[in-house]
């Protein structure tokens, strides 16, 4: 796949889907990469031109070792489509990607046709949490995390019911660079756009998972009372990864908001 130079760093990212339709530009979770939105492409390539990416620090991007931030993974979102001459977008992240969203959406509403905040929050202290994360992770490498990664991605009945799919996450996983992932933690721990959200006047929608232990349907849902107009969808039965496990349900409420635009 190919690389372009944005923000400083050399970002890996992909196209699928129609060339010459309306950009889809969706961003990744922390400790993945754009192989994570792998069960959208067929829904919407026939109806977008579907840009994925691999943020900084995470699957074949360039990992500076030092700490991110929100404004920083933001800047390369939009270099990227500076790069490649994508002035406007239709934008769909998830967990950090959804947090990412915000701060575009916050900050550069004029990229964004409507943006969809997945899984997410405008908030996710205390810090000590996101510390106690980044130190296992350098003492033992990323596959001190995982486990405990997956059991808030994934419900215990999806675990018994794909292990082949988990088998492939628990891959992303290790394969994230630890230097990546710790850097994105500081990020993730410095920020709070609980009051800044409030201003964003774009078309937004937020899709939880009902059964999400990390990123709670109650922080979505302040999400969403918090922006004007913003819409608000709880997939049943779904952690975390709502997008992989309830995938059907994600790609219809995504579908759907999408029509309206």
């Amino acid at each position: 796949m190919p690389r372009l130079s944005a923000n400083g760093v050399e970002l890996n990212y992909r196209f699928d889907g129609t060339d010459g339709k309306p950009v889809l530009f969706f961003s990744n979770s922390l400790a993945s990469n754009l192989h994570m939105w792998d069960a959208q492409i067929d829904k919407f390539a026939g109806d977008f031109h579907i840009l994925r990416y691999d943020s900084r620090g995470h699957g074949q991007s360039d990992t500076p070792a030092t700490d991110y931030s929100i404004d920083m993974l933001a800047d390369d979102a939009l270099a990227l489509l500076d790069a490649l001459g994508i002035d406007k977008v239709y934008f769909c992240g998830l967990s950090k990607g959804g947090m990412v969203g915000q701060k575009i959406a916050t900050r550069n509403p004029e990229r964004l046709h409507a943006a969809v905040f997945c899984a997410t929050s405008s908030y996710m202290g205390p810090g000590d949490l996101w510390q106690q994360r980044i130190d296992m992770a350098r003492s033992g490498g990323m596959e001190n995390v995982s486990e405990g990664t997956l059991a808030r991605w994934f419900t215990a009945a999806y675990h018994d019911s794909h292990p082949g799919e988990i088998a492939k996450i628990r891959d992303m996983i290790h394969a994230t660079p630890v230097d990546g992932f710790a850097g994105c933690c500081a990020a993730i721990k410095a920020m709070d756009q609980r009051d800044t959200i409030k201003a964003i006047d774009v078309p937004v929608l937020v899709i939880a998972g009902a059964e999400d232990p990390g990123t709670t349907p109650a922080m979505n849902k302040l999400i969403a009372d918090s922006i004007n107009g913003a819409e608000y969808v709880e997939l049943p039965a779904a952690a975390h990864f709502c997008n992989v496990q309830a995938a059907d349900g994600f790609n219809a409420a995504l579908s759907s908001f999408l029509g309206k635009q």
